[in-house]
């Protein structure tokens, strides 16, 4: 059926096609395009292109001559990645020829121009940058082309993910040394079938080719993980991948609604072998009897071949476990009808490690009843080095089986294993007047820097702390931030409620009915050197970031975090 000059032209201008929309749509999350802008780029932020040409390796999905989607590791010396403008990216290294992809981005032809574009433009590919030491990663989609030195990417879109479901890792290298020839088959062997149930990470590859010129053609890199066995192996030929919460954008679902090709790779982190799997898969949108509570969906996938290559890579990864501190529960308050805050303390009476107002902490917990320990990352909401405490505020989400049971079941004097406080969401350094704006929940990381502002009592540094939420029974630690306000002069704060309630009226604990926007940030003359944080529903930032950058504020200053659904 010939398309009309209406779908063509969303083909070519949204950022997500018709695959992804129809996840977005069975999903029930709404029309996403009108949030999302603001996280997708057509270039590569300042901040990527530092995390991607830091890493020792990145991950690349694609299309072999026959059209099969392969995803791949690529790692080089220290330093072969390199940005020489933010559109681009070039790799001094190249793919062992065992790898399912080397012949391709080496310039080969494939088979199907149309899904993956001739030897002389370039091949389409998908590129995950992800550290695992700090629970870091962002993704783009381009296309790679040979050159003298190893490959050039021409970036076509870009954005940032959650740390979510990252299992902490470090790495290290290992004298190069021959590896032992790749093995192919059609199905998995029994040891690799040990493999994949032992895994608690897997990266995943789905392309989509619509109208030429389309921003959404391309590939895309994924991570999945969870607890050892979330990937369940039915068979030799099948396998289930649960689909857990994520940012919204379904790009791996919609790809495969529009394309059932898939790439699957298992890294065996201890000896750098590699084990790609190619197939084709179909989603399960009501899986009943899952052995996954917090599954979704299911992704069935159908083995088409199986490529095992033993030491492929000269990296090593040792899990983090042993940094992990065992904290005592010492308080419990309710900030809200939703938030409370969890003070924790030292079990073994050493010194809590420091962490910078912004940051998170990640905590694990052993739930009864669950088999696997459930890992979450919560914003650190106190003041920084005050006390010998975190502090953690959480909003109890109705489906969230971590929030549920730190607030119903987790009481004062049970213990709780964290990690090191992380994240690179902290104040910009310098006196440029700052614009903390939250809502909901998000306003944990504003208050840690609230605290830190405020504790700058000879600093002239401008700092407005502007937060929004529902009403005043949803407002939580309001009179913690107006004391803090109030203790320095350079300090204000403007609050706003959406839906104020009678008693609100009277008591006036807020400055606006209604919902933050640009134009209210604006008004608040911050001056041109102003630099904006952001934190809340991605819908929320989005917006408020868009009408920034279209007012004139500069990308750089504006920085963001977001959490949960589009709101």
């Amino acid at each position: 059926m010939p398309h009309t000059e209406t779908e063509i032209e969303i083909e070519t201008s949204n950022p997500f096609h018709a695959g992804e929309r129809e996840a977005q749509t069975r999903a029930g999350v709404g029309d996403v395009a009108k949030w999302a802008g603001g996280f997708i780029r057509d270039y590569l932020p300042e901040q990527h292109r530092q995390f991607h040409t830091a890493q020792p390796f990145l991950i690349v999905a694609g299309g072999d001559a026959e059209g099969r989607t392969w995803i791949t590791l690529l790692d080089g010396p220290e330093g072969f990645a390199r940005s020489p403008d933010p559109r681009h990216l070039t790799l001094a290294t190249r793919l062992d020829r065992s790898d399912p992809l080397a012949a391709r981005f080496a310039g080969a032809p494939s088979e199907a121009p149309s899904a993956q574009g001739s030897g002389a433009e370039g091949a389409d590919i998908g590129v995950l940058g992800i550290e695992l030491a700090t629970r870091r990663r962002n993704r783009f989609s381009g296309r790679i082309r040979p050159t003298p030195e190893g490959y050039s990417i021409d970036v076509r879109q870009s954005f940032g993910n959650c740390p979510q479901y990252i299992h902490e890792r470090a790495w290290s290298r290992v004298t190069a040394r021959p590896a032992p020839e790749a093995r192919h088959g059609t199905a998995l062997t029994e040891a690799q079938i040990d493999r994949i149930r032992a895994a608690d990470t897997m990266f995943i590859g789905s392309g989509h080719q619509g109208r030429a010129g389309a921003a959404s053609n391309g590939y895309d890199a994924s991570h999945r993980g969870g607890a050892p066995g979330f990937v369940r192996v039915l068979d030799g030929t099948h396998l289930q991948i649960p689909d857990y919460a994520g940012n919204n954008f379904f790009n791996t679902i919609g790809n495969l609604l529009s394309d059932p090709r898939v790439g699957l790779l298992f890294v065996d982190f201890e000896t750098g072998g590699l084990l790609h799997i190619t197939g084709r898969a179909t989603i399960d949108w009501s899986p009943s009897g899952t052995h996954d509570p917090e599954a979704f969906r299911l992704i069935n996938v159908e083995i088409d071949e199986v490529r095992d290559r033993p030491g492929a890579t000269g990296l090593r990864w040792a899990r983090q476990d042993h940094l992990l501190r065992r904290l005592k529960l010492v308080q419990k308050d309710r900030e809200s009808e939703a938030i409370t805050s969890f003070y924790l303390a030292p079990a073994d009476g050493r010194p809590l490690e420091p962490f910078k107002a912004g940051q998170h902490l990640p905590v694990e917990l052993r739930i009864p009843g669950q088999s696997a320990v459930a890992k979450r990352s919560y914003s650190l909401s106190g003041a920084p080095g005050i006390d010998g405490r975190y502090r953690l505020s959480v909003k109890r989400e109705g489906k969230g089986l971590v929030s549920r049971y730190l607030h119903d079941r987790l009481q004062v004097g049970s213990l709780i294993d964290v990690g090191t406080p992380a994240g690179d969401f902290v104040i910009p350094e310098g006196e440029d007047p700052l614009v903390l704006v939250s809502a909901g929940v998000g306003l944990t990381p504003m208050l840690s820097m609230l605290h830190a502002a405020a504790a700058e009592k000879t600093s002239a540094r401008p700092v407005w702390f502007v937060h929004g939420t529902r009403n005043g029974r949803h407002h939580a630690l309001g009179a913690e931030v107006a004391a803090l306000v109030n203790s320095a002069d350079h300090l204000q704060q403007r609050v706003f409620y959406s839906s104020p309630l009678t008693e609100d009226e009277r008591g006036r604990d807020f400055d606006v009915e209604g919902r933050i926007t640009a134009a209210d940030l604006l008004a608040l003359r911050a001056g041109s050197q102003a630099q904006y944080l952001l934190c809340g529903p991605s819908g929320f930032v989005a917006d408020l970031r868009n009408g920034l950058e279209a007012a004139g504020v500069d990308a750089t200053r504006i920085h963001f975090e977001t959490f949960g659904p589009a709101g």
